[in-house]
């Protein structure tokens, strides 16, 4: 059984839980970044802190800014499959 996919809307709900993006923000478009939508390197702290809360992990240690979206939820849906494997 594979374990469930984390998925941008997931990205976008713990944005918003977490960090106050609004939910009027909230995007679908996986090329977008913080910054695209206003939010600065205290967000990306405060999703790390979550991330490492729920699944265990942190993204790697880069700038913020050459994050998008997509790439979060890529690294995130793959490390999680993998640490499920795992297990």
């Amino acid at each position: 059984m594979s374990a469930p996919r984390f998925t941008l809307a997931d990205l976008m709900s713990l944005l918003t839980a977490k960090a106050g993006l609004p939910v009027a923000a909230q995007t679908a478009d996986p090329t977008l970044g913080f910054e695209d939508l206003d939010l600065d390197s205290l967000a990306f702290l405060q999703l790390q802190g979550e991330l490492q809360d729920t699944f265990g992990f942190e993204l790697p240690e880069e700038d913020f800014k050459t994050w998008t979206f997509g790439r979060i939820v890529e690294y995130v849906d793959e490390r999680a499959a993998d640490r499920s494997q795992a297990a």
